[in-house]
C-alpha cells in the first residue's frame, strides 16, 4: 500500500447481536449500514481512479441467478457513470460471429480514468457455448489457449483485470428461480437458456472446472464469491473490490454555492404556454 493510500477495514464485530438472524443471514439494518459505508469508498475510489488515469476492467461470471446483477447495481449505484460503465452485451450477430472472437468486447475496454463492469464477458465461450454447443471444439480449445494470452496482454497494456466467479448452490438457484417465476416484475430475467442451464447443471460445473484450469493466470486470477447469501455476497465483493486498488481520499473541501443571478426585468412566459405532466398523484 502506498503512503497516504486507504487500507478497507471490516466493521468492527464484537457481537453478532443486533448484526445476524436466527437462521445466519443479515440483518438488514446493518447490511443497509455496511453497504452504505462500501459505497462511499467506492466514491473515493472512483476519484482516484479519474484522478491517477487508472483503467481497470471488472469480469462478473458465474450460474445464472447467483447475483452478478445485484452487486453491479450496488457498486454502481453512487458512482458517475461517465467513470463506471456497465458492459452487457447481448446475443452476438451474424457480423459478430465472423470477427475474431475478441474483436466485439476490445472497443468497450476502459480508456483512462475509467473502470468498466463485464456483466458476462468473453468467457461465454467456455462456458454457455461451450455447454450449448454453441461454438467448434477448435474454436472452444482456441479460447482457452488465447484467453490467457490475450488478458496478460491487456495487463501489459496497463489495464486492471479483475475477475469474480459467484458461486450458488442448487437449491439456492432453485429458489431464485422459483422467485422469479411468481413475480411478475423479474419474470424478465429467467430466458429460455436460463431454464435449460437447469438440465445442464453438471455440464457447467465441468465447464467451469476446465475454465478456471486454463485461464486461473497470475496476472488475472479468479476470485470466487460465495453468493448463496446474496446480502454477504454483495458486501464481501465490493469490500474485496476496494482492498485491490490502493487509493487516497480526494474528497473536495465543502462546497459553498454562489447567489443566483439577481432578476433583472426577467419575465417568464406564460404558464399556459407549457405543456405539464398531469398530476396524477
Amino acid at each position: 500500500m502506498g503512503k497516504g493510500s486507504k487500507k478497507i477495514e471490516p466493521a468492527p464485530l464484537t457481537s453478532n447481536a443486533g448484526k445476524v438472524k436466527k437462521n445466519g443471514r443479515l440483518k438488514r439494518k446493518f447490511y443497509e449500514a455496511e453497504l452504505e459505508r462500501l459505497q462511499i469508498e467506492l466514491v473515493k475510489l472512483q476519484e482516484w481512479i479519474r484522478h491517477k488515469g487508472l483503467k481497470i476492467v471488472v469480469v462478473f461470471e458465474g450460474r445464472d441467478a447467483a447475483g452478478k446483477g445485484g452487486v453491479i447495481k450496488r457498486i454502481t449505484q453512487r458512482l458517475n457513470p461517465r467513470v463506471c460503465r456497465i458492459v452487457a452485451l447481448g446475443t452476438p450477430t451474424e457480423r459478430d460471429k465472423t470477427q475474431w472472437y475478441f474483436q466485439r468486447y476490445v472497443p468497450h475496454l476502459p480508456a483512462a480514468g475509467e473502470m468498466v463492469l463485464l456483466d458476462r464477458s468473453w468467457y461465454n465461450r467456455a462456458g454457455v457455448e461451450r455447454v450449448m454447443g454453441f461454438c467448434t471444439d477448435d474454436e472452444y480449445r482456441e479460447f482457452l489457449r488465447s484467453c490467457p494470452e490475450f488478458e496478460r496482454m491487456l495487463v501489459r497494456s496497463g489495464i486492471m483485470v479483475v475477475k469474480y466467479w459467484f458461486s450458488v448452490s442448487d437449491a439456492e438457484q432453485e429458489r431464485r428461480f422459483q422467485a422469479r417465476i411468481e413475480d411478475t416484475t423479474k419474470r424478465w430475467k429467467l430466458s429460455p437458456m436460463d431454464l435449460e442451464s437447469r438440465s445442464k447443471w453438471v455440464e457447467y460445473s465441468r465447464a467451469k472446472d476446465e475454465m478456471f484450469a486454463h485461464t486461473d493466470i497470475k496476472q488475472a486470477c479468479w476470485y470466487v464469491v460465495e453468493a448463496d447469501d446474496k446480502r454477504r455476497a454483495r458486501l464481501n465483493c465490493i469490500r474485496h473490490l476496494l482492498s485491490l486498488v490502493p487509493y487516497k481520499d480526494l474528497t473536495p473541501e465543502p462546497i459553498k454555492l454562489p447567489p443566483r443571478q439577481p432578476d433583472k426585468g426577467y419575465v417568464r412566459p406564460p404558464m399556459t404556454d407549457q405543456t405539464f405532466v398531469p398530476k396524477a398523484y
